[in-house]
């Protein structure tokens, strides 16, 4: 059933809300690289990891089921199917890295945030798991040390044809436009100078894997000449210790 509930009002992109946020970002990110690189190989980072998991999980899981509530739901709004749904709940780094630094970085950059029916939570939620989607791989890559490698790109760009290929097949069932990949958002986006639909789709994969790929090189062309090791049994990522750490070599 599709709710008939139309939004109250919009958040201004680039207006004083948004400005804000964004410089907030930044000084967040500044302050998190800062702590990570301070309790990396320490006991205080898994601690630290768990506890910011922890909090993260609690608020997906509640802004999730808050959707579901019958005075909340909208059949295009209320499913986890848009891209920042699903990288709050992936906890692999090497997708985090891709996705929260390309794909979500969009949603801060250029946010398409309407309100319904509280505001003030609707705001907080919104930058609260997008700023966060953002600061995991900054934390992971900048401040702890961890690098990702050409399987972890290889996965990650597969995971996402993936997503693409489910999410719009249910926009085609059910007449949404989750992922955005049957329309292009209302306020401005990058998508707007891709070309209409289904072009910007094809563009945005091409992008997407030249990107991606700019970002994994520079680590795997260092990757010998530095002290790293593997992380996991598949190799999605390879990790640079620092020199307290108690597994360094």
């Amino acid at each position: 059933m599709r709710s008939s509930v139309e939004p109250i009002a919009r958040m201004t992109p680039y207006g004083h809300e948004h400005i804000s946020v964004l410089i907030v970002t930044v000084i967040l990110a500044v302050l998190a690289v800062s702590v990570a690189r301070r309790i990396n190989g320490t006991r205080y980072e898994q601690r630290g990891l768990r506890i910011f998991g922890w909090i993260r999980l609690t608020a997906t899981v509640f802004w999730t089921l808050w959707g579901f509530l019958p005075g909340n739901w909208n059949l295009d709004q209320s499913l986890p199917l848009h891209l920042s749904d699903a990288v709050r709940f992936i906890t692999a780094i090497a997708i985090s890295y891709f996705w929260g630094l390309t794909l979500n970085l969009q949603s801060i950059v250029t946010p398409d945030l309407n309100y319904f029916d509280y505001p003030v939570l609707e705001f907080l939620m919104y930058w609260f798991l997008h700023i966060t989607a953002c600061l995991v791989p900054i934390i992971f890559v900048c401040g702890l040390g961890y690098r990702p490698t050409w399987r972890g790109y290889g996965f990650a760009y597969a995971a996402t044809l993936l997503w693409a290929g489910t999410v719009l097949s249910v926009n085609i069932l059910i007449g949404t436009n989750y992922g955005y990949l049957s329309n292009a958002p209302a306020g401005p986006s990058v998508l707007d100078v891709l070309g209409p639909w289904p072009i910007y789709m094809l563009w945005e994969a091409v992008i997407i894997a030249v990107v991606w790929a700019l970002m994994t090189w520079p680590w795997e062309a260092h990757r010998s000449r530095s002290n790293v090791a593997v992380v996991g049994t598949i190799g999605m990522v390879h990790r640079k210790y620092s020199v307290h750490s108690p597994w360094h070599d």
